[in-house]
Protein backbone atom coordinates (compact mmCIF):
# COMPACT_ATOMS: atom_id res chain seq x y z
CA UNK A 1 0.00 0.00 0.00
CA UNK A 2 1.04 3.39 -0.63
CA UNK A 3 2.46 5.09 2.65
CA UNK A 4 0.15 7.66 4.22
CA UNK A 5 -2.43 6.70 2.37
CA UNK A 6 -5.95 6.11 3.28
CA UNK A 7 -5.89 2.46 2.89
CA UNK A 8 -2.93 2.09 4.86
CA UNK A 9 -4.51 4.16 7.97
CA UNK A 10 -7.35 1.89 7.53
CA UNK A 11 -5.28 -1.22 7.45
CA UNK A 12 -3.13 -0.26 11.10
CA UNK A 13 -6.86 1.42 12.54
CA UNK A 14 -8.62 -1.65 11.74
CA UNK A 15 -5.65 -4.08 13.40
CA UNK A 16 -5.57 -2.04 16.31
CA UNK A 17 -9.40 -1.99 16.77
CA UNK A 18 -9.28 -5.64 15.96
CA UNK A 19 -6.70 -6.39 18.72
CA UNK A 20 -8.28 -4.45 21.39
CA UNK A 21 -12.01 -5.73 20.42
CA UNK A 22 -10.86 -8.99 21.11
CA UNK A 23 -8.55 -8.99 24.11
CA UNK A 24 -12.17 -7.77 25.18
CA UNK A 25 -14.16 -10.20 24.35
CA UNK A 26 -11.88 -13.01 25.18
CA UNK A 27 -13.13 -11.80 28.72
CA UNK A 28 -16.00 -14.03 28.48
CA UNK A 29 -13.36 -17.26 27.45
CA UNK A 30 -14.13 -18.85 31.22
CA UNK A 31 -17.75 -18.09 31.65
CA UNK A 32 -19.41 -18.04 28.61
CA UNK A 33 -16.88 -19.76 26.07
CA UNK A 34 -19.37 -19.87 23.14
CA UNK A 35 -20.58 -16.18 23.37
CA UNK A 36 -17.25 -15.21 22.87
CA UNK A 37 -16.35 -17.46 20.05
CA UNK A 38 -19.60 -15.99 18.20
CA UNK A 39 -18.51 -12.51 18.72
CA UNK A 40 -14.74 -13.14 17.55
CA UNK A 41 -16.27 -14.35 14.33
CA UNK A 42 -18.02 -11.61 13.66
CA UNK A 43 -15.20 -9.31 14.54
CA UNK A 44 -13.20 -11.84 12.02
CA UNK A 45 -15.46 -10.99 9.23
CA UNK A 46 -15.64 -7.22 10.14
CA UNK A 47 -11.99 -7.15 9.76
CA UNK A 48 -11.25 -8.98 6.27
CA UNK A 49 -14.27 -6.84 4.88
CA UNK A 50 -13.28 -3.74 5.88
CA UNK A 51 -9.25 -3.86 5.68
CA UNK A 52 -8.84 -7.53 4.18
CA UNK A 53 -6.85 -8.29 7.27
CA UNK A 54 -7.17 -10.81 9.72
CA UNK A 55 -4.32 -10.24 12.42
CA UNK A 56 -4.58 -11.24 16.00
CA UNK A 57 -8.30 -12.29 15.59
CA UNK A 58 -6.89 -15.59 14.47
CA UNK A 59 -4.97 -16.20 17.44
CA UNK A 60 -8.05 -14.90 19.82
CA UNK A 61 -10.57 -17.73 18.03
CA UNK A 62 -7.99 -20.38 19.09
CA UNK A 63 -8.04 -19.21 22.63
CA UNK A 64 -11.71 -18.87 22.41
CA UNK A 65 -12.04 -22.49 20.57
CA UNK A 66 -9.83 -23.66 23.93
CA UNK A 67 -12.27 -22.88 26.15
CA UNK A 68 -14.86 -24.11 24.28
CA UNK A 69 -13.05 -27.54 24.55
CA UNK A 70 -12.60 -27.06 27.88
CA UNK A 71 -16.17 -26.68 29.03
CA UNK A 72 -18.04 -28.44 26.82
CA UNK A 73 -18.19 -32.40 25.46
CA UNK A 74 -16.24 -33.44 22.90
CA UNK A 75 -19.24 -33.09 20.36
CA UNK A 76 -19.99 -30.14 20.77
CA UNK A 77 -16.46 -28.57 20.59
CA UNK A 78 -15.79 -30.24 17.38
CA UNK A 79 -19.08 -28.91 15.94
CA UNK A 80 -18.47 -25.60 16.94
CA UNK A 81 -14.68 -25.78 15.31
CA UNK A 82 -16.16 -27.18 12.29
CA UNK A 83 -18.57 -24.03 12.26
CA UNK A 84 -15.86 -21.58 12.92
CA UNK A 85 -13.21 -22.99 10.49
CA UNK A 86 -15.85 -23.03 7.38
CA UNK A 87 -17.13 -19.37 8.32
CA UNK A 88 -13.76 -17.57 8.82
CA UNK A 89 -12.06 -19.43 6.16
CA UNK A 90 -14.73 -18.64 3.55
CA UNK A 91 -13.88 -15.15 4.77
CA UNK A 92 -10.35 -15.43 4.60
CA UNK A 93 -10.57 -16.69 0.72
CA UNK A 94 -13.07 -14.08 0.05
CA UNK A 95 -11.77 -10.86 1.15
CA UNK A 96 -8.09 -11.75 2.76
CA UNK A 97 -5.41 -9.13 1.44
CA UNK A 98 -2.64 -9.00 3.87
CA UNK A 99 -1.14 -12.26 5.35
CA UNK A 100 1.51 -12.86 7.78
CA UNK A 101 4.46 -12.46 5.12
CA UNK A 102 2.78 -8.99 4.07
CA UNK A 103 2.52 -7.94 7.23
CA UNK A 104 5.84 -8.52 8.03
CA UNK A 105 7.14 -6.85 5.21
CA UNK A 106 4.99 -3.87 5.66
CA UNK A 107 6.71 -3.50 9.31
CA UNK A 108 10.01 -4.21 7.97
CA UNK A 109 10.47 -7.48 9.48
CA UNK A 110 11.29 -9.80 6.51
CA UNK A 111 13.18 -8.09 2.67
CA UNK A 112 10.75 -6.10 0.95
CA UNK A 113 11.00 -8.50 -2.24
CA UNK A 114 8.73 -10.67 -0.55
CA UNK A 115 6.37 -7.98 -0.48
CA UNK A 116 4.62 -6.41 -3.42
CA UNK A 117 2.74 -3.78 -2.88
CA UNK A 118 -1.36 -3.66 -3.53
CA UNK A 119 -3.32 -0.57 -4.44
CA UNK A 120 -6.64 -1.89 -4.11
CA UNK A 121 -8.32 -5.05 -1.88
CA UNK A 122 -8.59 -8.29 -3.29
CA UNK A 123 -6.13 -7.80 -5.97
CA UNK A 124 -5.28 -11.04 -7.32
CA UNK A 125 -1.74 -9.81 -6.65
CA UNK A 126 -2.60 -11.59 -3.55
CA UNK A 127 -2.03 -15.57 -4.60
CA UNK A 128 -4.43 -18.92 -3.76
CA UNK A 129 -0.85 -19.78 -2.58
CA UNK A 130 -0.38 -17.41 -0.16
CA UNK A 131 -3.90 -17.39 1.17
CA UNK A 132 -3.84 -21.42 1.47
CA UNK A 133 -0.62 -20.21 3.80
CA UNK A 134 -2.87 -18.03 5.47
CA UNK A 135 -5.29 -20.41 6.52
CA UNK A 136 -3.15 -23.39 7.04
CA UNK A 137 -2.13 -21.13 9.78
CA UNK A 138 -5.17 -20.48 11.17
CA UNK A 139 -6.25 -24.35 10.95
CA UNK A 140 -3.23 -24.90 13.13
CA UNK A 141 -3.90 -22.13 15.68
CA UNK A 142 -7.30 -23.50 15.96
CA UNK A 143 -6.56 -27.14 16.73
CA UNK A 144 -3.81 -26.04 19.20
CA UNK A 145 -6.02 -24.34 21.12
CA UNK A 146 -8.55 -27.31 20.89
CA UNK A 147 -6.10 -29.51 22.09
CA UNK A 148 -4.89 -27.44 24.79
CA UNK A 149 -8.85 -26.87 26.08
CA UNK A 150 -9.24 -30.63 25.68
CA UNK A 151 -6.09 -31.48 27.78
CA UNK A 152 -7.73 -28.59 30.13
CA UNK A 153 -11.05 -30.38 30.47
CA UNK A 154 -9.45 -34.24 30.70
CA UNK A 155 -7.92 -33.23 33.25
CA UNK A 156 -10.39 -31.20 35.53
CA UNK A 157 -12.67 -34.60 34.87
CA UNK A 158 -9.67 -36.37 36.25
CA UNK A 159 -9.33 -33.81 39.02
CA UNK A 160 -13.38 -34.03 39.98
CA UNK A 161 -13.15 -38.02 39.66
CA UNK A 162 -10.86 -38.47 41.54
CA UNK A 163 -12.56 -35.69 44.45
CA UNK A 164 -15.91 -37.84 43.86
CA UNK A 165 -13.95 -41.29 44.44
CA UNK A 166 -12.34 -39.83 47.45
CA UNK A 167 -15.75 -38.92 48.68
CA UNK A 168 -17.55 -41.95 48.24
CA UNK A 169 -14.36 -43.55 50.17
CA UNK A 170 -15.27 -41.14 53.19
CA UNK A 171 -18.90 -41.95 53.07
CA UNK A 172 -18.14 -45.93 53.08
CA UNK A 173 -16.20 -45.23 55.94
CA UNK A 174 -18.11 -43.25 57.46
CA UNK A 175 -21.24 -46.02 56.80
CA UNK A 176 -18.59 -48.63 57.93
CA UNK A 177 -17.88 -46.98 61.15
CA UNK A 178 -21.45 -46.01 61.44
CA UNK A 179 -21.99 -49.54 61.57
CA UNK A 180 -19.48 -50.43 63.83
CA UNK A 181 -20.77 -48.03 66.17
CA UNK A 182 -24.56 -49.70 65.91
CA UNK A 183 -23.01 -53.70 66.14
CA UNK A 184 -21.27 -52.11 69.27
CA UNK A 185 -24.52 -50.98 70.93
CA UNK A 186 -26.34 -54.42 69.98
CA UNK A 187 -23.18 -55.93 71.68
CA UNK A 188 -23.45 -53.87 74.57
CA UNK A 189 -27.37 -54.19 74.68
CA UNK A 190 -27.11 -58.02 74.91
CA UNK A 191 -24.28 -57.64 77.51
CA UNK A 192 -25.76 -55.25 79.99
CA UNK A 193 -29.36 -57.36 79.17
CA UNK A 194 -27.91 -60.54 80.21
CA UNK A 195 -26.04 -58.85 83.32
CA UNK A 196 -28.79 -57.12 84.78
CA UNK A 197 -31.97 -59.92 83.94
CA UNK A 198 -29.55 -63.04 85.23
CA UNK A 199 -27.70 -61.04 87.83
CA UNK A 200 -30.49 -58.98 89.29
CA UNK A 201 -33.30 -61.91 88.93
CA UNK A 202 -30.78 -63.98 91.28
CA UNK A 203 -30.45 -61.36 93.66
CA UNK A 204 -33.85 -60.82 94.08
CA UNK A 205 -34.63 -64.25 94.14
CA UNK A 206 -31.92 -64.70 97.12
CA UNK A 207 -33.30 -61.44 98.86
CA UNK A 208 -36.98 -62.66 98.83
CA UNK A 209 -35.47 -66.38 100.39
CA UNK A 210 -33.61 -64.52 103.29
CA UNK A 211 -36.96 -62.46 103.73
CA UNK A 212 -38.93 -65.44 104.36
CA UNK A 213 -36.13 -67.25 106.41
CA UNK A 214 -34.69 -64.55 108.37
CA UNK A 215 -37.16 -65.71 111.51
CA UNK A 216 -37.12 -69.41 110.73
CA UNK A 217 -33.37 -70.04 109.85
CA UNK A 218 -31.16 -67.02 110.50
CA UNK A 219 -28.47 -68.93 109.41
CA UNK A 220 -29.55 -69.28 105.88
CA UNK A 221 -30.83 -66.11 105.53
CA UNK A 222 -27.32 -64.94 106.42
CA UNK A 223 -25.95 -67.13 103.93
CA UNK A 224 -28.43 -66.03 101.12
CA UNK A 225 -27.31 -62.32 102.06
CA UNK A 226 -24.11 -63.04 101.05
CA UNK A 227 -24.53 -65.01 97.93
CA UNK A 228 -26.73 -61.60 97.25
CA UNK A 229 -23.27 -59.55 97.69
CA UNK A 230 -21.13 -62.14 95.73
CA UNK A 231 -23.90 -62.36 92.96
CA UNK A 232 -24.05 -58.32 92.88
CA UNK A 233 -19.94 -57.73 92.69
CA UNK A 234 -20.22 -60.49 89.88
CA UNK A 235 -22.73 -57.83 88.22
CA UNK A 236 -21.23 -54.87 88.76
CA UNK A 237 -17.39 -56.50 87.44
CA UNK A 238 -19.36 -57.81 83.95
CA UNK A 239 -21.14 -54.34 83.87
CA UNK A 240 -17.92 -52.89 84.10
CA UNK A 241 -16.03 -55.28 81.77
CA UNK A 242 -19.19 -54.45 79.32
CA UNK A 243 -18.41 -50.75 79.43
CA UNK A 244 -15.12 -50.81 79.70
CA UNK A 245 -14.43 -49.40 76.19
CA UNK A 246 -17.07 -46.29 76.83
CA UNK A 247 -13.97 -44.78 79.04
CA UNK A 248 -10.98 -45.02 81.34
CA UNK A 249 -12.77 -44.68 84.57
CA UNK A 250 -14.84 -47.87 84.09
CA UNK A 251 -11.76 -49.98 84.49
CA UNK A 252 -11.46 -48.51 87.95
CA UNK A 253 -11.64 -51.88 90.64
CA UNK A 254 -15.05 -53.11 91.46
CA UNK A 255 -16.12 -51.42 95.03
CA UNK A 256 -15.57 -54.39 97.89
CA UNK A 257 -14.59 -56.79 94.62
CA UNK A 258 -10.71 -57.23 95.64
CA UNK A 259 -9.32 -58.80 92.99
CA UNK A 260 -10.61 -57.81 89.53
CA UNK A 261 -13.59 -60.25 88.53
CA UNK A 262 -13.21 -63.21 86.44
CA UNK A 263 -14.33 -62.75 82.75
CA UNK A 264 -16.95 -64.53 81.94
CA UNK A 265 -15.91 -66.53 79.33
CA UNK A 266 -13.56 -68.37 81.76
CA UNK A 267 -16.68 -68.92 84.28
CA UNK A 268 -17.63 -72.46 84.20
CA UNK A 269 -21.13 -74.15 83.62
CA UNK A 270 -21.68 -75.36 86.82
CA UNK A 271 -21.07 -71.81 88.46
CA UNK A 272 -23.92 -70.43 86.04
CA UNK A 273 -26.19 -73.88 86.95
CA UNK A 274 -25.33 -73.06 91.03
CA UNK A 275 -25.74 -69.49 91.08
CA UNK A 276 -29.27 -70.30 90.12
CA UNK A 277 -29.63 -73.62 92.47
CA UNK A 278 -29.14 -71.20 95.19
CA UNK A 279 -32.40 -69.22 94.56
CA UNK A 280 -34.25 -72.13 95.48
CA UNK A 281 -34.32 -73.50 91.65
CA UNK A 282 -34.72 -77.46 91.50
CA UNK A 283 -32.45 -77.62 88.72
CA UNK A 284 -30.29 -81.55 87.45
CA UNK A 285 -27.56 -80.93 85.03
CA UNK A 286 -25.84 -83.53 82.98
CA UNK A 287 -22.86 -82.44 81.06
CA UNK A 288 -21.32 -79.25 83.15
CA UNK A 289 -18.26 -81.04 82.84
CA UNK A 290 -17.93 -80.76 79.20
CA UNK A 291 -15.10 -79.04 77.83
CA UNK A 292 -15.55 -76.36 76.09
CA UNK A 293 -14.35 -75.18 73.09
CA UNK A 294 -11.39 -72.97 73.31
CA UNK A 295 -13.22 -69.80 71.06
CA UNK A 296 -14.22 -66.96 73.27
CA UNK A 297 -16.87 -66.18 71.27
CA UNK A 298 -18.37 -69.42 71.07
CA UNK A 299 -17.99 -69.92 75.15
CA UNK A 300 -19.07 -66.73 76.10
CA UNK A 301 -22.15 -67.35 73.94
CA UNK A 302 -22.73 -71.22 75.52
CA UNK A 303 -22.54 -69.76 79.25
CA UNK A 304 -25.19 -66.06 78.22
CA UNK A 305 -27.79 -68.68 76.68
CA UNK A 306 -27.64 -70.81 79.44
CA UNK A 307 -28.59 -67.93 81.96
CA UNK A 308 -30.80 -66.43 79.95
CA UNK A 309 -32.55 -70.00 79.89
CA UNK A 310 -32.49 -70.21 83.52
CA UNK A 311 -33.04 -66.34 84.32
CA UNK A 312 -36.30 -66.74 82.40
CA UNK A 313 -37.21 -70.29 84.79
CA UNK A 314 -36.50 -68.01 87.52
CA UNK A 315 -38.62 -65.13 86.39
CA UNK A 316 -41.56 -66.96 84.77
CA UNK A 317 -41.88 -70.06 85.99
CA UNK A 318 -40.66 -69.46 89.76
CA UNK A 319 -42.33 -72.73 91.40
CA UNK A 320 -41.45 -74.97 88.50
CA UNK A 321 -41.43 -78.55 90.21
CA UNK A 322 -38.11 -79.31 88.17
CA UNK A 323 -35.52 -77.83 85.34
CA UNK A 324 -33.48 -80.19 83.87
CA UNK A 325 -29.81 -78.54 81.85
CA UNK A 326 -28.13 -80.76 79.35
CA UNK A 327 -24.94 -79.53 77.86
CA UNK A 328 -23.11 -81.85 75.18
CA UNK A 329 -20.88 -81.39 72.53
CA UNK A 330 -20.64 -83.20 69.23
CA UNK A 331 -17.87 -82.78 66.68
CA UNK A 332 -19.20 -79.79 64.80
CA UNK A 333 -21.51 -78.44 67.36
CA UNK A 334 -22.21 -77.28 70.84
CA UNK A 335 -25.95 -78.05 72.15
CA UNK A 336 -27.61 -76.73 75.36
CA UNK A 337 -30.90 -77.90 76.77
CA UNK A 338 -32.75 -76.28 79.41
CA UNK A 339 -36.38 -77.88 80.22
CA UNK A 340 -38.47 -76.98 82.92
CA UNK A 341 -42.20 -78.36 83.79
CA UNK A 342 -43.59 -75.19 84.99
CA UNK A 343 -46.90 -74.37 83.59
CA UNK A 344 -46.58 -70.37 82.91
CA UNK A 345 -44.58 -69.25 79.62
CA UNK A 346 -42.44 -66.11 78.54
CA UNK A 347 -44.10 -62.84 78.69
CA UNK A 348 -46.08 -64.30 81.60
CA UNK A 349 -44.14 -62.33 84.32
CA UNK A 350 -42.01 -59.42 84.78
CA UNK A 351 -39.55 -58.56 81.88
CA UNK A 352 -38.30 -57.10 78.41
CA UNK A 353 -38.91 -59.86 76.17
CA UNK A 354 -35.75 -59.57 74.85
CA UNK A 355 -34.34 -62.74 76.29
CA UNK A 356 -35.49 -65.13 73.84
CA UNK A 357 -34.22 -62.99 71.10
CA UNK A 358 -31.20 -61.76 72.71
CA UNK A 359 -30.18 -65.62 72.78
CA UNK A 360 -31.05 -66.16 69.27
CA UNK A 361 -29.23 -63.10 67.81
CA UNK A 362 -26.29 -64.28 69.45
CA UNK A 363 -26.22 -67.88 68.22
CA UNK A 364 -26.60 -66.80 64.66
CA UNK A 365 -23.49 -63.97 65.10
CA UNK A 366 -21.89 -67.81 64.94
CA UNK A 367 -24.22 -69.46 62.57
CA UNK A 368 -26.10 -71.27 65.32
CA UNK A 369 -29.91 -71.31 66.28
CA UNK A 370 -31.97 -71.49 69.15
CA UNK A 371 -35.46 -72.80 69.26
CA UNK A 372 -37.70 -71.69 72.10
CA UNK A 373 -41.60 -73.00 72.95
CA UNK A 374 -43.44 -75.20 74.87
CA UNK A 375 -43.11 -78.67 75.68
CA UNK A 376 -45.62 -80.99 74.94
CA UNK A 377 -46.22 -82.30 77.81
CA UNK A 378 -46.45 -78.62 79.87
CA UNK A 379 -43.79 -76.43 80.73
CA UNK A 380 -41.14 -74.61 78.10
CA UNK A 381 -38.00 -75.59 76.58
CA UNK A 382 -34.55 -73.83 75.15
CA UNK A 383 -32.64 -75.61 72.80
CA UNK A 384 -29.29 -74.17 71.34
CA UNK A 385 -26.60 -75.62 68.93
CA UNK A 386 -23.60 -73.44 68.81
CA UNK A 387 -21.30 -74.77 65.75
CA UNK A 388 -17.85 -74.60 66.03
CA UNK A 389 -14.06 -75.58 64.10
CA UNK A 390 -12.91 -78.67 65.56
CA UNK A 391 -9.20 -76.95 65.79
CA UNK A 392 -8.58 -77.74 69.83
CA UNK A 393 -9.49 -80.05 72.51
CA UNK A 394 -11.56 -77.94 74.64
CA UNK A 395 -11.11 -76.56 77.84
Amino acid sequence: YPRDSEIERTVASTWVAGTALGAAVLVLRRTRPLVATVLLVGLSIASLLVAGVLGVLGLCLAVALSGVAATREPRTTWAVTGGVLVVVVGAMWRWQDLGLIEILAWAGSVPSPLWEPQQFLAQPNFSPGRRMGSVLLLVVLVLLGVAVGSATRSRRLHVQELVERYRALARERDQSAALARAAERAHIAREMHDVVAHNVSVMVALADGADAAFERAPDRARDAVRQVARTGRAALGDMQRVLGALGPAATDPVPGGGDQPQDPAEVGLATVVERFGATGLAVTATGLDTPLPQDTAVRLAVLRILGEALTNVLRHAPGAPSVEVAVRRTPTAVEVDVLDAGGARPGDGPGSGRGVLGMRERAALLGGTVDAGPRPGGGWRVHAVLPWADDDGGA
